[in-house]
């Protein structure tokens, strides 16, 4: 059984930082592609950012590039969404998922695990 267990997120002012931890307990994040996903009110859920399994591969969605930076640590078996400047459009439930049917996915359907989400919320 998989569980990932998001922490870290808060309320912060714009132009500030956050960092996103979601620990894995079941698989290995070292051998599993993995993202980070939003949800804002009355939207949809968005792909924010991936890695891939040997982490030699990211990807971001437009909008975040250069300000927010997905990495791993295996011996904590963790994942985490570096988030700086921070604007009051990324104020979101921000989702880790995890996929067990390979491939290297920005849809929502390319991944069959997921945590509960946690709350970012950035004042103007």
């Amino acid at each position: 059984q998989v569980q990932l267990v998001e922490s870290g997120g808060g309320l912060v002012q714009a132009g500030g930082s956050l960092r996103l931890a979601c620990a894995a307990s079941g698989r290995a994040v070292s051998s599993y592609d993995m993202g980070w996903f939003r949800q804002a009110p009355g939207k949809q859920r968005e792909f924010v950012a991936a890695i891939n399994d040997d982490a030699k591969i990211t990807d971001y969605r437009h909008s975040v590039k250069d300000r927010f930076t997905i990495s791993r640590d295996t011996t904590k078996n963790t994942i985490y969404l570096q988030m700086n400047n921070l604007k009051p459009d990324d104020t979101a439930i921000y989702y880790c998922a995890l996929t067990t049917m390979g491939g290297f996915s920005r849809l929502t359907t390319g991944y069959d695990y997921w945590g509960q989400g946690t709350q970012v919320t950035v004042s103007s």
